[in-house]
């Protein structure tokens, strides 16, 4: 059986084509994504403005043509921040329906962050510690305590990289005085968390999504790690990444522009994406950081396998 799963996120539509074996193993036969800044010039406003919502169609028409070439018999998608905060986001759903024949699943913020554990906790082995689990997207981040067992808190927060950039529009480079702004708001806007941090206490940072994606990119290239091919998931020296958080800060678009392993649609947000971190790792301590490779769209898979198991 091939099944394609879309991830229908603020910056990027991700698509993943998976084939599974009687057995309920599965292959992966394509990755790929297609950038499409849907919250740019309308997500602080709660709408996607109409070269946003242009750029997000031609992505499913994009990502359709590898669907039809695999011969995918089941397609699931799933909108996330930018379309279920959007006013007109259900107007999208509708036309992608009728050009394409796509039913798109809005979720909400509490079973994107179930998602996204399902498909960490394959990259991962989190054992019997407790994690903090972080997806950094363009409308929403998730933080999710949990261990290999179960999660224990979750919650989605509308912090989003495009959400902020907009609502914030920090100068380039970012001053001092922005990122004291920044902090400010992530300490009152995550009082909840910081509480369930104290009680749960999470020893061990796993980031997933876009941002970290660059972030083991830029790493890799500054430390001149090669990543394992084969592995899902790639650890952070915690002062490696103070050191591109401080390059990061010091730098203008053009020069991180210019930086190996700079994904050039994150040139603007990764600023706000490393302070975003750096608060994250100082307030909680954190010593031990994982990037992951796997995150909505392979917690997806897993949901999708595990209905057809029980369903048998």
């Amino acid at each position: 059986m091939i099944y394609a799963i879309l991830d229908l996120g603020t910056n990027t539509f991700n698509l993943l084509i998976i084939q599974t074996a009687a057995n309920n193993t599965r292959k992966i036969l394509l990755s790929r994504k297609e950038p499409v800044k849907l919250g740019e010039d309308g997500i602080t406003k709660g709408l996607i403005s109409e070269k946003a919502f242009n750029r997000g169609l031609s992505a499913i028409e994009s990502h359709m043509k590898y669907i039809h070439d695999y011969q995918a018999e089941h397609i699931f998608a799933y909108a996330t921040s930018a379309i279920r905060s959007a006013g007109n986001g259900l107007e999208f759903v509708r036309l992608v329906y009728e050009r394409f024949n796509i039913g798109i699943q809005v979720i909400s913020g509490d079973k994107e962050a179930e998602l996204i554990y399902r498909g960490v906790r394959q990259a991962v082995n989190m054992g019997n510690t407790k994690h903090l689990v972080l997806d950094i997207g363009g409308g929403s981040n998730e933080l999710i305590i949990a261990d290999g067992r179960k999660i224990y808190w979750k919650k989605s927060f509308p912090l989003g990289m495009a959400r902020l950039l907009e609502q914030f529009r920090p100068s380039d480079p970012v001053t001092e005085e922005e990122i004291r702004l920044f902090e400010n708001h992530f300490e009152n806007s995550l009082e909840c968390f910081l509480k369930a941090a104290r009680e749960h206490k999470p020893e061990i940072l796993i980031g997933s999504s876009g941002s970290f994606d660059t972030f083991k990119a830029l790493l890799a290239s500054a430390t001149q790690t090669s990543p394992e091919t084969n592995s899902p998931a790639f650890s952070i020296d915690p002062e490696d990444f103070h050191k591109l958080y401080r390059r990061l800060l010091e730098s203008n678009s053009a020069e991180r522009l210019e930086m190996e392993g700079m994904d050039p649609m994150r040139v603007e947000m990764i600023v706000i994406a490393a302070i975003f971190v750096n608060f994250i790792v100082r307030r909680l301590g954190i010593q031990t950081m994982i990037q992951s490779d796997y995150s909505l769209k392979e917690g997806a898979v897993s949901e999708i396998i595990e209905r057809k198991i029980l369903s048998a």
